[in-house]
């Protein structure tokens, strides 16, 4: 009896500590993917300023993997992005996890609340480990719908350029506020 007693007294002690990790953990995902945003968001305007949308492709394609490879080489982790409508289907393909993210955060979007508002993190156990996942939904910006938005409201040079760039192409069909995918953190534990 008192073997549990004790047992019992150093779970209950257990769940601060736990509640402290996963509010660092949530805390470190978060300025991870707000780092992504910001560089790629830079990045983006800087090539738009340049050259027009049709520029932003190549950040898109190349840039942004590059970024996030680079997050992820520094911390770790696994940082991408994902989507349910993706342009690049080897990089942009969503996990089982982050497919049932991604449905929660549309249906959400869908309901009214606003798209740069949804994230989640959560421990997960897997297959193959523990991990600590994040993600936070990436809103189409009224800039995004030059490539993103309905594909026959696209500029021909820039269908031109996605049809050559991305075969496969689902992303488009977007306007400004919906929920383009979002970027996801996979830390193991």
């Amino acid at each position: 009896m008192k073997r549990l007693a004790a047992l019992a007294l150093l779970a209950a002690a257990a769940l601060p500590a736990a509640a402290q990790d996963r509010a660092a953990l949530l805390e470190q995902s978060r300025t991870a993917a707000t780092g992504l945003q910001k560089q790629l968001g830079a990045a983006l305007m800087k090539e738009i300023q340049a050259s027009g949308p049709e520029g932003a492709i190549g950040v898109c394609r190349t840039l942004a993997p590059g970024i996030a490879g680079d997050l992820s080489a520094q911390n770790g982790w696994r940082v991408t992005r994902v989507s349910l409508k993706v342009r690049n289907p080897v990089l942009g393909t969503p996990d089982a996890w982050e497919q049932s993210v991604l449905l929660d955060f549309d249906r959400r979007n869908a309901a009214g609340e606003r798209a740069e508002t949804l994230e989640v993190g959560e421990v997960v156990e897997e297959p193959g480990g523990r991990y600590f996942r994040y993600m936070r939904a990436l809103p189409v910006q009224a800039l995004c719908t030059d490539c993103h938005g309905p594909a026959d409201s696209l500029k021909s040079e820039i269908k031109a350029r996605l049809a050559a760039q991305y075969p496969h192409d689902r992303a488009t069909g977007y306007a400004a506020g919906q929920l383009r995918g979002a970027i996801s953190i996979k830390r193991p534990l």
